[in-house]
């Protein structure tokens, strides 16, 4: 996975380059955190394009099962989207929370993302 990398407040960030889905499963979360902390890095960014559209579907445990290791490993992931779109009130409920506790960030602007894991907001 390719990374181009912005530092603000002593805090680097990772921002994922890439085209189309390419996290398909929890696996592949895992193998970009490892990529990232290869490069130095415990934040990392990336667009809703980038992950298979079972992650916003919470009954698949992907979202959740996410969450669960960015937490257990201390690192943070912003996922850069347009989340009005969803409907399901568990999905906007788990999107707050996850937001209050800022190990998985949902919001608009990769600039936002960065502001968020930099401890601007």
């Amino acid at each position: 996975m390719e990374f181009t990398f912005t530092e603000r407040n002593g805090t680097r960030v990772a921002i994922l380059q890439a085209t189309g889905i390419v996290i398909h499963e929890v696996q592949d979360a895992l193998d970009m955190m490892a990529e990232a902390r290869y490069q130095d890095c415990d934040y990392i960014i990336l667009k809703e394009e980038h992950l298979d559209p079972s992650f916003f579907e919470l009954k698949t445990g992907m979202a959740g099962e996410m969450l669960q290791k960015f937490s257990n490993y201390r690192a943070s992931l912003a996922i850069v989207g347009d989340f009005t779109k969803y409907t399901s009130k568990s999905l906007r409920d788990f999107i707050r929370e996850s937001n209050k506790f800022k190990r998985i960030n949902f919001v608009g602007t990769v600039e936002e993302g960065v502001e968020r894991m930099t401890g601007k907001m």
